[in-house]
Order: structure tokens, then C-alpha cells, then sequence
């Protein structure tokens, strides 16, 4: 299959702004780039399908560029309902840094910072030199700008595309880069770049955008109970992020394989078979969670990730280390024990129980287990019953864990 078709199979091609970029990404090898404004200290999982396109173009022969805004993210791409908070230059200048440093490790692509060409620029060379290609309908008239016209907006955020289509501009005249890619959010800011470069210079260059990763429900996917899942194991334990995609609903779990993974075609579609044969077993998704994390994290760390769901799932704590136990129920509600203290007393003061009657009634129904194990003694909590010298973990019900720690 060519690489184009393999994108389309994949669902990873959204709009292009000419035809001839399939004959393009298929025969030639080009200069593209997909960027990304550091407006966190890390990168999330939505930044990794887009990282992901970029190998597989760059498998195909084409020549990636990453750029990372440390300009564009001062000003702040235009929200669909309201303004971005302005971030300052130090903390910018810092998720810049990290940001580099992932995408470096991970990818080992070229990164370009669009302040470096950016930051010289007077006032007066940008409107004669810019502006001037921008007719106020034409931008008006796209999507970013329109969906803010009720509520507001500035004029800091009306020239976010300018900016962007200045850096597409320069990355064609310095690094003959013709090609950007984006989220379909971006589509109206990519071909504000086409055009400018066809007006100032006479040249052709393309665009292509993908389709927005979703759940469901058509909210927004990488988010966790806990928050936005981080590339940054730091952030985001490998743990949590294999937990994360094992959790995906069996409707998503092969568009995702097929987005966020460069297991080929055969490989996908075996899943896809048993996927409608046996969806039970889950065999998608852990197929999903182990090649992500793997690709993240490496080896050693997705086998810790499924060495603490294991003993989760069999209820086997004890043989957890300290450190592999706060990684599994960092999530859980946490609560502080006293030695001296009966386990009435800890399930009342925890309020894993609304009072001692409740939780003789809860430990006499079996309803509670300690360290994985069912609890029958009403009064001491003895050192059986700590594990690591100052760890007890205890879980009410099926599902509900408590995490609580000796003082």
C-alpha cells in the first residue's frame, strides 16, 4: 500500500489543499512540518498521533521538521469560546526546552523555534511585509476568526495566522519546506500560509490536516479521571497511560491501533477479527496499551506497567515493591493510620465507614480487604496488616481502594 493510501486507510488524512500532494507524498521526497505551541512543560497523547504522522512520513522518505512556537505561543492560537491566558516568556522559554528535549529523545527530528525568526521583525516591515496579503474578508471568513465573532476578539488573536503563515513562508525560503500539517482545527491557519507563499513568491506549497482523535462521545481524547495524559512518565506513570488505553471503549480501540501505533495493516485487522469474535478478551486493547507504552517508555517500563496490574488484578499487593504500589493507586483516595489505632477505628477516621457500626457490619459481610486479603479482626491493626513498614491498602467493595500511610 502507498503512503498515501496508508494515511487515508488509517483515517489520518482530513482535507488536502491540492490533489497533487498524493502523487507527492507517494513519488518524491519532500520537506514538511507540523508544529506545535509549548503551552505545557510536556507533551500529551494528542501530540503523539501527530509525532506518529511524522515518522510515518519520514519511514516513507520525506524529511520531517517539528516546530515548536516559542513566538506563536506568546500570542496563543484563537479557543473556539474565549482567549487564551497570556503565559510568560521564562515559563515559556522553559516548556520550550522540555518540549524539544521529548520530541528529540522520542523522534530525533529537526526542531526549529519560530521566535528566532520571528523576534526581529518591527511593526512596520510586518504590515508592509505581511499584512498586506491578508484581505480582512478573506480572514474573517475562516473558521478560527468566524467562531469568535459573537464573543470577541482581539486583534493579538485575529493575527495568530498571519504569524503562522510567516513561519510556513520562512521554512520554504530557508529549509524548502512545502508541505504543513495540522489538526483540521488548523486548516484555515495552513492555508493562509499556501496563499501567502503563492502571493509573495509565485511558488506552490500544500497543506494537509487530520481528523481530531475523539472518544465516544466526540469529547476530546487523552483525558484521564485524573487529567490530560502526559508523554512525561513524570506526569503520567507508564502505568496510568497503559491503564488509560486498556480502558478504551471497544468502538474506538481500532481507530486508535490504527492512529497511535505503526503496526501495519495485517496486524490491525487480526485484532479487528478478534475484536468482533471474542471482544472479552480484550485483545485490542492490550495490543493498543502495550505498543504505546512500549514505544514511550521502552521495554523495561511497560512490563513493570503490567507486572503492578497483574498483581492488582490478583489481588497480589504484597508483591508489589514500595514505589510500584504509590504508582498503582497514585489515583486512589489517600489516608493517614495510627499503629495503635483498631481497624474500626481507621475505617471511621478514613471515612471508608460513616461510623464503627457500619464498618463491623463491613468487615462481617467480607465487604473488606487489607492488602488483598479479607479481614476478620475487629480491633488491632498489627503488622500483618502493613506492608513496606508504613503502607495499608484497603479496598471496600469490588472497586473502591483506599491508600493509607503510617504516621
Amino acid at each position: 500500500m502507498k503512503l498515501f493510501e496508508d494515511l487515508k486507510w488509517r483515517g489520518l488524512v482530513d482535507n488536502i489543499t491540492s490533489p497533487e500532494l498524493e502523487e507527492k507524498l507517494n513519488e518524491d521526497s519532500i520537506t514538511f512540518y507540523i508544529g506545535t505551541d509549548p503551552s505545557a512543560d510536556s507533551l500529551h497523547i494528542g501530540h503523539f498521533s501527530s509525532l506518529l504522522v511524522a515518522k510515518r512520513l519520514k519511514l516513507g522518505g520525506h524529511n520531517p521538521i517539528i516546530l515548536v512556537g516559542g513566538a506563536t505561543g506568546l500570542i496563543g492560537d484563537p479557543k473556539p469560546n474565549t482567549e487564551r491566558p497570556m503565559i510568560a516568556k521564562e515559563t515559556l522559554e522553559y516548556n520550550y526546552k522540555k518540549m524539544s528535549k521529548q520530541i528529540d529523545d522520542l523522534f530525533g527530528f529537526d526542531i526549529v523555534n519560530n521566535y528566532d525568526w520571528s523576534k526581529d521583525i518591527n511593526f512596520i516591515d510586518y504590515l508592509r511585509d505581511y499584512g498586506k496579503f491578508f484581505p480582512v474578508p478573506y480572514m474573517l471568513a475562516k473558521d478560527t476568526v468566524k467562531s469568535r465573532l459573537e464573543v470577541g476578539i482581539t486583534y493579538t488573536e485575529f493575527s495568530y495566522m498571519i504569524m503562522q503563515a510567516l513561519d510556513f513562508l520562512w521554512l520554504l525560503e530557508n529549509k524548502n519546506c512545502t508541505l504543513q500539517i495540522g489538526g483540521s482545527d488548523q486548516w484555515g491557519n495552513i492555508t493562509a500560509g499556501v496563499e501567502l507563499i503563492r502571493k509573495k513568491l509565485g511558488k506552490d506549497s500544500y497543506g494537509m490536516t487530520m481528523p481530531l482523535i475523539t472518544k465516544a462521545d466526540g469529547t476530546k481524547f487523552g483525558k484521564s479521571e485524573s487529567g490530560t495524559v502526559w508523554l512525561d512518565k513524570k506526569k503520567t506513570s507508564p502505568y496510568e497511560m497503559y491503564q488509560f488505553l486498556l480502558n478504551t471503549e471497544d468502538v474506538k480501540v481500532i481507530e486508535y491501533l490504527k492512529k497511535l501505533t505503526l503496526l501495519s495493516k495485517d496486524e490491525i485487522e487480526k485484532e479487528e477479527i478478534s475484536l468482533k469474535n471474542e471482544p472479552h478478551k480484550r485483545s485490542a486493547q492490550n495490543k493498543l496499551a502495550e505498543t504505546v507504552v512500549e514505544f514511550l517508555h521502552g521495554s523495561d517500563e511497560l512490563e513493570k506497567a503490567k507486572k503492578i496490574i497483574e498483581c492488582l488484578f490478583q489481588n497480589k499487593i504484597n508483591e508489589l515493591s514500595k514505589d510500584e504500589i504509590l504508582i498503582g493507586f497514585s489515583g486512589v483516595p489517600s489516608f493517614e493510620f495510627n499503629k495503635n489505632d483498631s481497624l474500626l477505628d481507621t475505617l471511621v477516621s478514613s471515612e471508608i465507614a460513616s461510623s464503627k457500626r457500619e464498618a463491623r457490619e463491613f468487615i462481617q459481610n467480607g465487604s473488606i480487604t487489607v492488602n488483598g486479603e479479607k479481614v476478620t479482626d475487629l480491633e488491632a491493626i498489627n503488622n500483618s496488616l502493613i506492608i513496606h513498614g508504613e503502607i495499608m491498602i484497603i479496598r471496600k467493595g469490588k472497586k473502591n481502594y483506599y491508600i493509607g500511610k503510617l504516621i
